[in-house]
């Protein structure tokens, strides 16, 4: 008989991330559905539905989202349904834990618990009481940072499995290092001199991915790096990045690439890739980054800090200490033996998130899922 999968996400962008899973799940002859808010278009599956879901977990859009879920879970009888994304993880298991009688298994891969080492304490008393209950009607527990992994089994690993895996996966065959002779025709080719200084951000602007941490300390580095370059690569939905952009007159130093497919190029070129968020999982970016052999130069956070070690494969600065983030640019531009140090540590450490990798992984956790296995 064949296997049925639903993917569930609030955005319909999330989508990218499990491309290669909906691929394999496609070659073994699965039917395989997408729901999410639907505000783009969804490739490579069989059905997609639109979904009144947000983001917000106390707009009353997601009681009606609950309805539509089980709506479509009637109809298509899943075997499996592969939740991401906090809305998009509590929406399914409210809906689908009264079908898990039937055989119904629901996973939900965590891509960062709200509540963290450090985490105000409202995220706390919102998210954590919601997670723990929600457990209950949970077959798989997917986590992506170490953080989150033991304090998953601490907390809900009596009531579900638990697993570890390193992230969704980066195609290391598109992202993958340049020659210098490469790196020079495509910085021609998008308008950049061979000489520029180029930092790339490449994140949604918002409050929690914290460009303007960057951003207000540029008028000292410009002072300092003849030809800087700031190349911020994402959906704008705040325009506080852009408002300081123009207060501080950094138009000639930063550009605003909006959303990208070439963001391997952008990183391909940079000299730096970076990343000030307040809260990560296991950021995709700064693997990608890695991957091209680019030094990355990162907040401390969960997610930076399972993939960077402070001067062996990256830096590392704390949000409370803006200049050390400046240090630590000023370092890569000026010490160039030690900046290819860096990067070359962190190409041979990316070889650990190849995309192959991850879903091999997510196959296992799958046939354990489905056949009762053991999680690891």
């Amino acid at each position: 008989m064949q296997k049925k999968i639903l993917f569930v996400s609030n955005t319909a962008n999330f989508q990218k991330f499990n491309r290669p899973i909906i691929e394999w799940c496609k070659k073994q002859g699965w039917l395989v559905d997408y729901a999410s808010a639907g505000e783009e278009e969804i490739k490579g599956c069989d059905n997609a539905y639109k979904l009144d879901l947000a983001r917000s977990p106390f707009s009353f859009k997601n009681i009606k989202a609950v309805k539509q879920l089980k709506k479509i879970i009637t109809e298509n009888h899943y075997d499996i349904i592969h939740c991401h994304t906090p809305m998009g993880g509590v929406a399914s298991r409210l809906a689908g834990k009264d079908f898990r009688k039937n055989g119904l298994k629901i996973i939900y891969t965590a891509h960062g618990f709200h509540f963290y080492k450090g985490a105000p304490l409202l995220n706390w008393l919102l998210y954590y009481p919601v997670e723990k209950y929600l457990a209950r009607f949970t077959d798989a527990i997917i986590t992506i940072n170490k953080e989150d992994y033991e304090r998953a089994k601490a907390k809900f690993g009596k009531r579900t499995k638990i697993y570890f895996m390193n992230g969704v996966g980066v195609d290391l065959s598109r992202f993958a290092p340049l020659s210098a002779q490469e790196i020079s025709d495509n910085r021609k080719r998008l308008g950049y001199a061979e000489n520029d200084f180029i930092i790339s951000v490449v994140a949604e602007c918002n409050k929690n991915k914290n460009q303007v941490f960057l951003i207000v300390k540029l008028p000292e580095l410009k002072k300092q790096i003849p030809g800087l370059k700031v190349l911020f690569a994402g959906k704008e939905t705040l325009p506080l990045a852009r408002q300081k952009v123009e207060e501080l007159g950094l138009g000639d130093v930063c550009q605003f690439l909006g959303y990208r497919n070439d963001v391997d190029v952008i990183e391909k070129i940079s000299d730096i890739c970076f990343s000030a968020s307040k809260r990560e999982g296991l950021p995709i970016n700064v693997i990608e980054g890695m991957a091209c052999q680019k030094v990355c130069v990162c907040s401390k956070n969960r997610g930076h800090n399972s993939l960077l070690k402070d001067g062996e494969n990256g830096l590392l600065f704390d949000l409370g200490n803006p200049e050390q983030m400046v240090k630590d640019i000023l370092y890569v531009y000026q010490c160039k033996t030690e900046a290819e140090r860096l990067a070359k540590k962190a190409l041979e450490d990316s070889a650990q998130y190849d995309v192959k990798v991850a879903v091999d992984a997510t196959q296992k956790i799958y046939d354990e899922v489905i056949g009762g296995g053991t999680a690891v």
